[in-house]
């Protein structure tokens, strides 16, 4: 299952363009997210920087964003619906 994929709640708060973001600070936040979240699935597995790249394209193509929830403090990343 891929990580943008996998949210079993509804992300609330503001979403951040990914233009605002410094590219090594996006690359922090997707590095973060795919470790924290990420679930290898059958008997591929990936490396960190695949990880990485494939959570950049789904954010690229709008299939997934950056958001940031005031209330907790911190920033996720979460499909697009």
């Amino acid at each position: 299952m891929s990580p943008t994929e996998h949210t079993d709640h509804r992300e609330e708060g503001v979403e951040i363009p990914l233009e605002r973001i410094n590219p090594d600070t996006l690359r922090n936040l997707i590095s973060e997210f795919v470790t924290r979240e990420w679930e290898e699935a059958g008997a591929i597995n990936y490396t960190l920087d695949d990880k990485i790249e494939q959570v950049r394209r789904q954010l690229l193509e709008g299939k997934a964003k950056v958001v940031f929830d005031a209330t907790s403090n911190s920033f996720n990343i979460v499909p697009c619906r």
